[in-house]
């Protein structure tokens, strides 16, 4: 007898396909929400449903037997694929470039209020820096104004070491933004932090606590955050 064929001269892999035929199972998909999501597949931003389902045995299509729940997942409206809930995690292009904006804005402002001085050309360097992260319209007056706004608001002083509340607030924006960041990313915006607080020159042991914070909040050991602000000293 030939391997893979029965007594009868028939495939074993036809018989079980005639069986597949007869015998399966169906799901059925309700929808329980839907939204923007990132898509893996698709590779951007796409719209999505959120579905549970229902399976059940089917003989000759026609379901007769409830199989239990399946899901959640998420459906691409685009591309039609199914992923686990946790792709909802992921930022949304849009989402992630808002997070990486505000991240800058806020590390720019502690750089500066721990710097003490506001000297022209830290401002100058945070405005570049925060209009490169996406606020376009950003001025140096504008910096000026948020760091005293943010001193008068917390009672503290210029050039002080950083403090609970600048250290929540820094720990607020990048907390959330450090897991969607390579590494390279990480350390791009502990750089442009220190370079804003060298503009004016050296290091103040009050802007190097609030870099570190930084550093800290990105998930960068000790180690590599000091390797970051000594290669920050040295013109690109």
């Amino acid at each position: 007898m030939l391997p893979g064929w029965g007594r009868n001269g028939r495939s074993a892999r036809a018989g079980t396909t005639g069986v597949s035929r007869i015998l399966g199972t169906r799901t059925a998909w309700t929808t329980v929400g839907d939204g923007e999501f990132f898509c893996p597949g698709c590779g951007g931003d796409r719209n999505y449903q959120r579905l549970t389902g229902r399976r059940r045995f089917t003989c000759l299509g026609v379901p007769v037997m409830p199989r239990g729940e399946t899901g959640p997942v998420v459906e691409c409206a685009a591309c039609g694929h199914h992923y686990g809930a946790d792709v909802l995690d992921h930022p949304t292009t849009t989402r992630f470039s808002a997070m990486l904006r505000d991240a800058v804005h806020t590390v720019a402002l502690a750089v500066l209020a721990a710097g003490g001085t506001c000297a022209r050309t830290a401002l100058e360097t945070a405005a570049a820096a925060v209009r490169s992260a996406g606020f376009d319209d950003c001025t140096e007056e504008q910096l000026a104004a948020l760091v005293e706004a943010l001193a008068a608001d917390t009672g503290r002083l210029f050039g002080e070491p950083c403090g609970p509340g600048l250290s929540i607030e820094l720990h607020e924006a990048l907390d959330p933004l450090a897991p969607h960041l390579a590494p390279a990313g990480r350390e791009a915006v502990l750089l442009q932090g220190a370079r804003i607080a060298l503009a004016d020159g050296p290091y103040t042991p009050a802007e190097r606590e609030v870099l570190t914070t930084v550093g800290s909040a990105l998930t960068i050991c000790a180690d590599e955050v000091a390797r970051v602000l000594t290669a920050a000293r040295t013109p690109s």
